[in-house]
């Protein structure tokens, strides 16, 4: 079974997409803050988790102070076991096309969505071609 995961803070979306992954016969990894990600990317690195997925939905703002999406989603990419990860950013905060294309360019991100988030289908769509389009890239 796929795994995607998923680091989300407001807790009725993050049940969401959880429950959407189950939908889709997808096994989820799921943080509500950045430090708890961090913390497992580097459980990772380390060989204490072998769960590899193989997308991450990361939302940019989180509760954390010093950790956002961006660094999350970065940590990800410059990883030896999780940098081929697709990587999704969303959010719900409107930035310049300038802004949109640093926080893309500094994450690592494939995609950045914009909240509300497309309706389920559409999302599965963009998520799995997010996904296709890495492996075929690497």
């Amino acid at each position: 079974m796929p795994t995607w995961m998923v680091v989300e803070d407001e807790q009725d979306l993050y049940d969401m997409i959880l429950a959407m992954y189950d939908m889709l016969g997808i096994g989820g990894v799921a943080f509500a803050t950045g430090i708890d990600a961090m913390d497992w990317i580097e459980d990772v690195e380390r060989g204490l988790e072998q769960d590899i997925p193989e997308l991450a939905l990361v939302d940019i703002r989180l509760p954390d102070d010093d950790i956002d999406g961006v660094h999350v989603a970065s940590k990800i990419r410059k990883s030896k076991k999780l940098g081929n990860v697709a990587i999704c950013l969303m959010t719900a905060y409107k930035f310049s096309p300038a802004d949109e294309k640093e926080i893309v360019k500094e994450s690592g991100a494939d995609l950045l969505l914009y909240k509300p988030l497309p309706r389920f289908n559409e999302l599965e769509k963009i998520l799995r071609d997010l996904v296709k389009k890495r492996r075929t890239s690497s």
